[in-house]
């Protein structure tokens, strides 16, 4: 009986969840705002061209923010999910983020969410980088909480087996082509030595030997902790399919990066994404898609936040 009661409980959730995710649209801004999309594609581009680690960083912020409470703008809140152990000291991009949204009020008030701003900010950002393009579904409203607990619990971390990067992205409905798909986001940005030295002091024996000698160059055993290392070997400023050409070499940065590929169940997705961009690409977009649709508030729930690191007064 509890078994049977269990499996409706679950039915019924996975219906709220699609009909939540039903109600989002590419167009919901078309006839209240616009121009959102023009000035939150302008305002990364700028941010992009300033910077160009930080494509990498609004990419990550949407990740962060889906996988805790699904993508409702929760990490933007100041203090709380900001502070968990994967976030805290490694997150950035807030204030571009509340850059964007200013620009995005003075176009509309109180229109545009911050969850949305953030999901359409990360496909712009790939862009921006020369990667692709997707159609982002929108309508995603904002918390009022934040959930600095599931942050520690929700998101894997730089030193998750394969298991446990499967079953956390399981967790959140994405599959192990969604994972190894959604991992090549490593192809931009950097990552802070204490995300990677235990990789490159014996912790690990899957990685090239010369590889892991360029990098304690600048990650010493103690200290230096924020010191950056490229995820991507060759070209860490542009979306392509470097990454896993890297995995096949070794030269995964991070302990999670390279069990990818480590004569296991993912190894063959990683070959096909190395010798086939669009294959690749297409994963990418399609779980990213996925991803953005993870447990939205819509409708009459949460807010439309005036700014994006407080609630509403």
């Amino acid at each position: 009986m509890a078994a049977s009661a269990s499996c409706i409980s679950l039915v019924v959730l996975v219906a709220l969840s699609t009909a939540a995710s039903a109600q989002l649209s590419p167009t919901f801004y078309s006839a209240s705002c616009p121009g959102a999309l023009a000035t939150i594609k302008s305002a990364v581009a700028a941010a992009v061209s300033r910077d160009p680690r930080m494509g990498a960083s609004l990419l990550r912020l949407h990740f962060h923010d889906c996988f805790v409470q699904g993508c409702d703008a929760s990490v933007l809140l100041s203090g709380n999910e900001q502070n968990a152990g994967p976030n805290a000291g490694s997150l950035r991009g807030f204030d571009v983020i509340d850059s964007i949204k200013a620009q995005v009020e003075a176009v509309c008030r109180q229109t545009v969410s911050c969850a949305d701003i953030l999901a359409v900010a990360a496909r712009d950002s790939v862009v921006a980088l020369g990667g692709p393009s997707w159609t982002v579904p929108l309508g995603r409203r904002d918390s009022t909480t934040a959930n600095a607990g599931l942050a520690n619990s929700d998101l894997p971390g730089p030193g998750s087996s394969r298991a446990q990067l499967e079953a956390a992205f399981l967790k959140k409905g994405l599959n192990t082509v969604d994972m190894v798909a959604l991992s090549g986001a490593h192809t931009i940005g950097r990552a802070q030595c204490s995300s990677f030295r235990s990789r490159i002091y014996g912790g690990d024996t899957n990685i090239n030997a010369a590889y892991a000698a360029s990098l304690r160059a600048n990650c010493p055993q103690s200290g230096g902790n924020g010191n950056l290392a490229s995820l991507d070997t060759t070209t860490p400023n542009t979306f392509d399919n470097a990454y896993y050409k890297d995995l096949l070499s070794q030269k995964g940065l991070m302990h999670s990066d390279q069990v990818l590929f480590n004569g296991d169940t993912t190894d063959n997705t990683v070959r096909n994404f190395a010798s086939n961009p669009a294959a690749f690409t297409s994963a990418f977009t399609t779980a990213m898609i996925k991803m953005g649709n993870i447990a939205p508030l819509t409708g009459t729930q949460g807010q439309v936040r005036l700014t994006c690191s407080k609630v509403n007064s």
